[in-house]
């Protein structure tokens, strides 16, 4: 992520002015670089390729009190109940609410807030890539936050998901590898979990998983299958020979092209560092999964530990179900909003800004969310 601000002779003799002695002339300068850095930022922050936007936006006046109903996302159940994860707070624990599908749901929003300055003299001296590295801190320091908070709630909510009997979360057909049969799984098993209210066939049928969300290891995984074995069983069903079965032709030729894997198997794959073997996200599952006991097709049980597993999450889009309410700014019409911090003095000799984004996040049904343990 990087902003950059032009060296444009507009653009400088705004910087030089907030560097003036004139405290009012500082100020407005301050203030109106703040007003238009403030939606870029906003921008910024919604394009960047990052598992908190794996959420659609629901967008609420600042100062009204966000709501959704139930009802116009469900359709009848069978016990008119329905089960939704949401945070009160940044970095609280999410809970599970059951509430009835009729119900009005009421959604608890928080602020995710930076503050950031720089001396003086750099504005007095025009040094544009200093103020440009200030706001490009602002923005990674609200995405670090939205990210974690992100991660909270999609592995609180998918680590115990059961729907129609069926965990959400399976195992590998293969010890430590991620194989296209996991693939294949996933899609089964988001084509079981999702039925119609009468518990079959939905009218309106999707493959059930859009985007799967990988660690670097499981990404040289699916890289492998351009020149290793694929199958996870032989043709009696027993687990498969040393020297395996290759990938057609034309696949490993596929990958082999695709080296960066922006899609494979008909699904977006979004590589992140954070999942892995003791890695953060990683964590969250496992403090999330307990002593849960996971499986798979071969009856293969693990009960995940962070230290030695790794995890794959797979989303499905498609659906209006990972929801996050954020506020607009009445003034600005933007989502973030960004202030000239007035607490120093002349005699401090610093500039500084406070930025922030009011927003809560929450999973209306669990089902768009599967998962598979990559373990020993």
């Amino acid at each position: 992520m990087k902003i950059t601000l032009k060296r444009t002779p507009e653009q400088v003799e705004l910087v030089k002015a907030m560097a003036s002695r004139n405290k009012t002339v500082a100020y407005e300068a301050q203030v109106a670089l703040a007003e238009f850095i403030g939606p870029v930022l906003a921008e910024v922050l919604n394009q960047a390729p990052t598992v908190s936007n794996l959420f659609q936006s629901l967008q609420f006046n600042a100062d009204d009190n966000p709501s959704i109903p139930l009802d116009l996302y469900y359709n009848i159940s069978d016990e008119d109940y329905v089960n939704v994860w949401s945070q009160s707070h940044a970095g609280g624990l999410p809970t599970n609410q059951v509430l009835p599908t009729a119900s009005e749901l009421k959604l608890a929003t928080y602020s995710l807030d930076s503050a950031v300055s720089f001396d003086r003299r750099y504005a007095a001296k025009s040094r544009m890539d200093v103020v440009s590295k200030t706001f490009t801190r602002v923005a990674q320091e609200i995405l670090i936050k939205q990210e974690t908070t992100s991660a909270t709630l999609l592995m609180t909510s998918v680590a115990n998901a059961s729907t129609n009997s069926k965990p959400h979360v399976q195992t590998s057909r293969v010890a430590s590898k991620f194989t296209l049969a996991d693939m294949n799984d996933l899609l089964t098993l988001a084509k079981r979990i999702n039925t119609s209210w009468i518990g079959g066939t939905p009218t309106t049928r999707t493959k059930g998983v859009t985007d799967l969300i990988c660690s670097p290891e499981v990404v040289q995984d699916i890289r492998s299958m351009a020149y290793n074995a694929i199958n996870s069983q032989d043709a009696d069903g027993t687990a498969p020979t040393t020297e395996g079965l290759a990938a057609p032709d034309e696949l490993r030729m596929n990958i082999f092209r695709d080296a960066g894997l922006p899609e494979f198997y008909g699904l977006s794959i979004m590589e992140i560092n954070e999942l892995g073997t003791n890695e953060k996200f990683n964590n969250l599952f496992d403090t999330a999964a307990g002593g849960t006991t996971y499986t798979n097709a071969d009856a293969r049980n693990i009960v995940f530990d962070t230290s030695t597993d790794d995890f794959v999450l797979g989303v499905d889009r498609t659906k209006d179900s990972l929801i996050r309410a954020v506020a607009v700014d009445a003034e600005s019409g933007s989502e973030f909003t960004l202030i000239a911090d007035d607490q120093y003095s002349i005699r401090q000799n610093k500039i500084g800004y406070f930025g922030s984004i009011d927003e809560g996040r929450v999973v209306l049904d669990n089902r768009v969310l599967v998962g598979k343990i990559v373990g020993p």
